[in-house]
């Protein structure tokens, strides 16, 4: 604990002074503040007409998550009025059912959500997996639309692993590991968008492979320039923690930003060297 704390204040001054920090560690003990919603047609269209909630449990200190099938899950936090900002947070697969993927999401407004994932896809080689760009409606699977896909190594089981998204005005920025792995992106507006046609049921698009269709109708929705924020998963079992928002929009909670379990033994071997 010493350690993290220590690694905070040196880490304090990289965090613009105007921006407020909202700190989740899930020490407190309770999920009072947050709330699920789900995919009903996950990434891979499996049809789900009616999927159960997950499981979302604070255990030791962390979040313990479970995603029972392929649909995707998301626990947000946050409210209408957060606009450009970036979501980080560590995460620990545990066991998996299949295919399945990991989710961090903003601009979330009320089933309308901006979010990238790294998750499994069929016929991809072992330890394989891609970073994947979506934005639309979760509840229907006619407006999500994939703008942007990296093949990228899969997150180890059993081990920390930090990921990061930054959403600013039109552009969106994906981070794994400290790694840029998608961005910078433009979010969708209503007049043209990169997209895949999903009534159809087409496999998202691969990198270089992507068409540029119709204007996009979002139905009265003014773009994905504020919401709250989230994570999830789909079909696993994951740990997750020391959840860091950070923007002008923000406010401020819970006391020093905490440094990520996979940054740990980085920053403990620079302490070691002063």
């Amino acid at each position: 604990m010493k350690l993290v704390v220590i690694a905070s204040i040196i880490l304090l001054s990289s965090f613009c002074a105007r921006a407020g920090t909202y700190l989740v560690n899930f020490d407190e003990g309770n999920l009072d503040a947050w709330q699920e919603l789900i995919l009903t047609q996950d990434f891979l269209f499996l049809d789900v007409d009616d999927p159960p909630p997950g499981s979302w449990e604070i255990v030791n200190g962390e979040l313990h998550a479970v995603s029972p099938d392929e649909s995707t899950r998301l626990l947000t936090i946050g409210d209408h009025t957060w606009r450009d900002y970036t979501i980080e947070f560590d995460v620990k697969p545990l066991e998996k059912q299949g295919p399945s993927n990991i989710v961090i999401a903003a601009r979330i407004k009320n089933s309308w959500v901006v979010w990238c994932l790294i998750g499994d896809l069929p016929n991809f080689r072992e330890n394989a997996s891609e970073a994947l760009f979506a934005a639309g409606n979760f509840h229907d699977r006619n407006t999500i639309f994939y703008t942007h896909a990296e093949l990228h190594r899969s997150l180890k089981l059993g081990k920390w692993s930090a990921l990061k998204l930054a959403v600013e005005e039109n552009t969106l920025n994906f981070w794994i590991n400290g790694k840029l792995v998608i961005g910078p992106v433009q979010l969708p507006n209503r007049k043209t968008f990169e997209r895949f046609d999903a009534a159809k049921k087409e496999h998202p698009p691969k990198p270089g492979n992507i068409k540029i269709v119709h204007p996009l109708q979002l139905d009265g929705f003014h773009g994905f320039l504020t919401g709250a924020a989230g994570l999830g998963l789909s079909n696993q079992t994951a740990r997750f923690d020391n959840v860091v928002i950070t923007g002008d929009s923000i406010p401020n909670s819970g006391g020093l930003p905490v440094m990520p379990k996979a940054k740990l033994a980085t920053a403990w071997g620079s302490l070691k060297r002063f």
